[in-house]
């Protein structure tokens, strides 16, 4: 048996190298953090024993460069790279080029990460172990076999996973360009546009099993992770165990997950994933296997013990496992919530920023795993989840609240985030009954998403500019014709009152409350007898996991600017991002409605469309062009008809 390593260096950035690093200390390993030019003063840098630079932001030129992290590798000494997850976890030449390098890969060998990798060699593989797998077709069938089938069906990329470039189609009339956007898009992310097409299942459940094996030909399952609350294929929450399955159905999956990785000679943790029927939890089917940590692994070790990161380095130092599949107990109920840059009352457009003031929850059964300090810049290049905050209770209902509790303790000011939305969330009724499925959050997010700005908000801000603006006291004296308190000569005192504007809403003038307490770092009013705390940093404003950027307000410098830019004929960056497509030109006729550019960001696209039907008069932008939220983009001049 191996010893365990000495050093070894953590492939990625964020709440993950920064979780992966925490386990290293507890087990006396040295790690290496890598860092591109963006992350230079980033968490997961500052806590590594060893931190190197391996390239300049974009992740193609640092992250995803394997030269890059081979040559850190051994600059350090480090004798095995924990890859973490995203970028290039499920990579078999990434893992190839480390054994080739004498380098130990935390993770399955080269081979099983092809095989699984491969969703459509993938499913032959476990079909062909016994593993029931869900009716589809693969390429170059995608288009005849959805058509075959009939909507709705999903189309997926073959060669990745999390949710990037998955497209329901309900309408065949859209078909072909809903797979001209998914090759799109798994090309960029995978470098590989191969699609295959699986029959939609309505109102699924999306259930996987957590695996662990050795190199010795142990393999256990730990019990299964409930994932169907999310958003556009995405996890936004995760919990263990489901309240869906019984002990027959949960052992009977498990069996089926540890088949599936015993089909491909699988070493290390990983995860199979399925799709579950609400109505028939006994009727499951194989979707893909994760061959790497998970981002949702925090709830299978606090409802196990396990340190999932501890034994898949035990693992990979040729341990083998200290326990068999009766040892296996699950304790509680965990619940996780994934904290992401995006703005909710933007329709969860992704958001940047610098960090201005941070508050985590912690505390008995609180875990935060988080990349995140104060002045932490929040770029665009990089996947827009931030932190996880994870609870652990006796059962699912006071994990539910002790979660919304833990949410609300949340303070992220400088970036909108998606906490509050996640509170409100968790509160649902169908949440709290368990009757979940994975179009929930979809069909709901418009009611979790709060319509305009409360009063309270703006009397908070109207607050902190008030006493900013009051005087400091000279000798213990102020000169009271200094105080800003309205008083005007032979009249009766006006309130203060301020022009403020919160993004995303019309400009309002509010004044000044009476009973208010501004403090560094807080404010506290009262509105119609009720008193209201928030957590305040320059123009932000945070309470109960929500967020709020009220600025000052210049009427005639904002008419100046709708005045020079067009108003609504203006196409503006709905996100800091890169422009990935521009389809016209000046001069170019258009139609209401036609996508004229694409915008990219934390690897979600979003089109630009026409406003009305017109001519494209301004064009301020070209492919690759990076953009900050609100810029200019285009201007399109409305054709006179449509402007009469």
């Amino acid at each position: 048996m191996q010893q365990m390593f000495d050093t070894v260096l953590v492939a990625n950035r964020g709440e993950i190298a920064v979780r992966v690093i925490r386990t290293l200390r507890a087990l006396g390993v040295r790690s290496v953090a890598v860092y591109s030019d963006a992350d230079a003063d980033a968490r997961h840098v500052r806590e590594a024993d060893t931190a190197v630079r391996i390239g300049p932001a974009p992740a193609s030129e640092s992250y995803l460069s394997v030269p890059a992290l081979l040559e850190a590798a051994r600059r350090t000494g480090a004798r095995a790279v924990h890859p973490g997850y995203g970028f290039l976890a499920e990579n078999a030449e990434f893992a190839r080029a480390c054994a080739a390098a004498g380098l130990v890969f935390i993770g399955p060998s080269a081979e099983a990460i092809a095989l699984m990798g491969d969703k459509i060699r993938a499913k032959d593989t476990v079909r062909a172990a016994g593993v029931p797998v869900v009716p589809g077709d693969a390429d170059p069938r995608v288009a005849e076999a959805a058509r075959e089938m009939g909507p709705p069906v999903l189309l997926k990329p073959s060669a990745g996973g999390g949710g990037k470039g998955m497209r329901l189609v309900r309408d065949l009339a859209v078909l072909d360009e809903e797979i001209a956007a998914a090759r799109r898009e798994a090309r960029a992310s995978f470098g590989d546009d191969t699609l295959l097409v699986e029959r939609w299942i309505d109102r699924p459940r999306h259930i996987e099993i957590q695996v662990l094996a050795d190199a010795h030909g142990n393999v256990v399952h730990l019990g299964e992770r409930e994932c169907s609350l999310q958003r556009r294929h995405q996890k936004v929450v995760e919990e263990a165990p489901s309240v869906l399955l019984d002990g027959a159905t949960r052992a009977a999956m498990g069996a089926a997950a540890v088949e599936a990785a015993r089909s491909c000679g699988y070493v290390g943790a990983g995860t199979v994933e399925f799709i579950v029927p609400g109505g028939d939890p006994s009727q499951y089917y194989f979707m893909e296997m994760n061959t790497r940590l998970q981002v949702e692994h925090p709830v299978t070790e606090l409802v196990t013990g396990l340190d999932l990161v501890e034994w898949q380095l035990r693992v990979a130092a040729g341990e083998p496992l200290s326990f068999g599949q009766d040892d296996v107990r699950l304790d509680g109920w965990a619940i996780e919530a994934r904290i992401c840059a995006e703005d909710p009352s933007r329709g969860f457009l992704p958001s940047g920023g610098t960090v201005l003031a941070l508050d985590e929850p912690a505390g008995d059964g609180v875990r935060t795993d988080s990349g995140l300090v104060e002045g932490s810049e929040v770029s665009s290049l990089y996947d827009p989840m931030l932190s996880k905050v994870i609870v652990h209770a006796a059962d699912r209902p006071a994990a539910l609240r002790k979660l919304r509790a833990a949410l609300a303790g949340l303070t992220v000011l400088g970036v909108p985030t998606n906490a509050g939305f996640l509170r409100r969330l968790l509160a649902h009724p169908d949440v709290v009954s368990g009757a979940m499925d994975t179009g929930l959050v979809e069909r709901d997010a418009e009611s979790l998403v709060p319509v305009g700005v409360p009063e309270e908000v703006y009397a908070a801000a109207a607050a902190v500019r008030a006493a900013e603006l009051a005087p400091e006291p000279r000798g213990g004296w102020t000169d009271p014709f200094d105080v800003p308190s309205g008083w005007r000569l032979g009249g009766t005192p006006k309130p203060l009152a301020f022009p403020l504007r919160a993004a995303g809403a019309e400009p309002v003038t509010v004044a000044a409350p009476a009973e208010a307490r501004v403090s560094p770092g807080a404010v506290r009013v009262t509105v119609d007898g009720v008193t209201h705390s928030f957590r305040r940093a320059g123009a932000w404003l945070g309470r109960d996991g929500d967020s709020w950027h009220v600025a000052d307000h210049d009427p005639v410098a904002a008419a100046l600017s709708g005045a020079r830019h067009g108003g609504a004929d203006t196409l503006a960056a709905p996100m800091p991002g890169t422009v990935t497509v521009v389809k016209v030109a000046v001069g170019d006729e258009v139609e209401a409605g036609q996508s004229l550019l694409v915008v990219e960001a934390m690897k979600m696209e979003h089109v630009i469309s026409a406003p009305h039907a017109g001519t494209v008069t301004e064009l301020d932008v070209v492919p690759g062009a990076t953009v900050a939220m609100d810029q200019v983009l285009a201007v399109v001049a409305p054709r006179e008809e449509e402007a009469g």
